[in-house]
């Protein structure tokens, strides 16, 4: 293993410090991503092998070259996953703690409300709207008929409307 570059690093960052951050700052959003980029560049130079900078100027120019594109392609990554998640999420409101309090709220009342219902018909309702049961398997589970099912289905949504509506 060859000896790392160190010795010279401190007359290379003198020397190539003030160019690096022009030619970052040509090619970056601010003067933080250049200063970031510019110390990632000397990071790699302590680590870097003496033998393979024959050409100071070419070598670190080519790795700050390389960082651009390293990072745009990082930043494209990013932006796609971004996108990929904000796909329909654009119409929702941020979640703030009202919001969030509302939510609960809600949430209690209509626990609540489903507490009151019968334990066969909350039962059947929470496994076909929740557990995405079929009328048909909720029938010969409980050993019933599918109508039976439908209207314990009903009866569920009839209450739980009613209840949320009585609370609005």
């Amino acid at each position: 293993m060859r000896p790392a570059i160190e010795p010279d690093l401190n007359g290379l960052n003198r020397r190539y410090r003030p160019a690096l951050m022009a030619f970052f700052m040509r090619r970056a959003a601010n003067h933080s991503d250049a200063e970031d980029m510019t110390q990632e560049l000397f990071a790699k130079l302590a680590t870097a092998q003496a033998s393979v900078m024959d050409n100071a100027d070419a070598y670190i120019f080519q790795m700050a070259a390389n960082l651009l594109r390293d990072r745009g392609r990082r930043e494209k990554v990013r932006a796609n996953y971004r996108a990929s998640v904000d796909t329909g999420l654009a119409d929702l409101e941020p979640l703030d703690p009202a919001r969030v309090l509302l939510g609960r709220e809600s949430l209690g009342e209509v626990s609540d409300a489903l507490r009151e219902l019968p334990e066969r018909t909350r039962a059947i309702f929470l496994l076909f709207r929740l557990e995405g049961m079929k009328q048909a398997e909720l029938a010969t589970l409980y050993g019933v008929s599918i109508s039976a099912v439908q209207k314990h289905i009903f009866k569920a949504m009839t209450h739980l409307t009613k209840r949320v509506r009585a609370s609005q």
